[in-house]
């Protein structure tokens, strides 16, 4: 007598028969590799998703922001509309990119293995952007080991720090618990400080960030990581462990865009193939003008990554305190939001999501 593997919605997968007493696949990548082509198929239907304001309605029916079409149409009372322009169309559509909802948590790591490029402003920008244009929760989570700052890029509204937040989390319940254990920008982006003590710090290892993180996906819809310099800490083993996506930061320097390369390479050549080929790269604090060939290294990232992404120097950022989106530069501003989108579109669901 002969059985089939049939598919989740009763029919067969393969007519082959498989002899009885034949084992089952009953591990994650053979499952996966049974249901992936239904699930992309699902994918790629029409849903009510595809519905929003932003991709439907007609950019030309509404009334221009700024500039002069914006002018023209209340210097004539209305008679006269242009629409909005084509940047200001673009950054309806980046919009509409950022918005794309997630199923369940999603966690996007930021990481580079040399310090001082900009991780942790990459981090809160981004989280920043996110939670200023989403409608659902956004969480940032220190997780540099050596006294990360992320903490005080936002006002303080608590002194707990993830060593509090792990040695109560067994109290923790609901939503209301866990926000005695952020602070929340204007933006309503929050963020859990890392401790300033780097003893205490360094006492924590992998499986504490993991317990941090997955208490946090409970409560909040987008996690982003600022993670440490060592991609061999436990630390950052514990935090790529659970990311489902990652951002790694580049300065406009050939020593800092060839430490980032190889952060890719050793992700790669350590079970993190995945998180290559969806990764975003960043090449922060762009100057008009730099010795180094950003074309040719841009080239190299977008052959190895999803998306790359230039980030203009900023004067408001270079003090390294308190960060808000207004206070920057337009250019940059809209450097943060293609960011943003281009994380976005790494939102599909994918195996990496799924809990077994």
């Amino acid at each position: 007598m002969d059985t089939h593997v049939r598919n989740g919605h009763g029919g067969d997968v393969d007519e082959m028969p498989v002899p009885l007493g034949a084992a089952a696949p009953t591990t994650a990548a053979a499952v996966l590799e049974e249901v992936e082509p239904a699930r992309r198929a699902q994918r790629a239907r029409p849903s009510a998703g595809d519905f929003s304001s932003e991709r439907m309605l007609r950019g030309e029916s509404e009334p221009p922001r700024d500039g002069l079409r914006w002018l023209l149409y209340r210097a004539t009372g209305g008679w006269i509309n242009l629409g909005p322009s084509g940047a200001e169309r673009r950054e309806r559509e980046l919009v509409a990119r950022v918005k794309t909802p997630i199923a369940g948590c999603r966690r996007v790591a930021v990481v580079s293995r040399k310090g001082g490029v900009g991780k942790t402003t990459t981090t809160l920008m981004l989280g920043h952007t996110f939670a200023s244009l989403r409608g659902d929760r956004v969480i940032a989570l220190d997780g540099n080991p050596d006294a990360g700052s992320l903490g005080y890029r936002v006002r303080r509204e608590t002194t707990n720090t993830i060593t509090s937040l792990l040695a109560q989390r067994e109290r923790i319940v609901r939503y209301g618990d866990i926000r005695a254990y952020t602070s929340q920008a204007p933006t309503r982006l929050e963020v859990v400080a890392a401790d300033d003590d780097p003893r205490i710090a360094d006492a924590l290892v992998e499986r504490d960030y993991r317990a941090a993180v997955e208490l946090l996906e409970t409560h909040y819809n987008l996690v982003c990581l600022d993670t440490g310099t060592g991609v061999l800490e436990s630390a950052a083993r514990g935090i790529l462990r659970v990311a489902d996506q990652i951002v790694v930061v580049a300065g406009p320097s050939l020593d800092s865009a060839r430490t980032a390369a190889s952060t890719l390479d050793w992700l790669a050549a350590h079970g993190h193939e995945d998180l290559v080929d969806g990764a975003v790269a960043v090449l922060n604090a762009v100057r008009p003008r730099t010795t180094i060939e950003l074309d040719r290294v841009q080239a190299h990232f977008e052959a190895r990554c999803r998306a790359v992404v230039r980030i203009p120097w900023d004067p408001h950022l270079e003090a390294g305190a308190e960060s808000s989106l207004e206070r920057l530069r337009p250019a940059t501003r809209n450097a943060y939001l293609e960011l943003a989108a281009s994380v976005a579109d790494g939102f599909e669901p994918d195996e990496r999501s799924i809990r077994w």
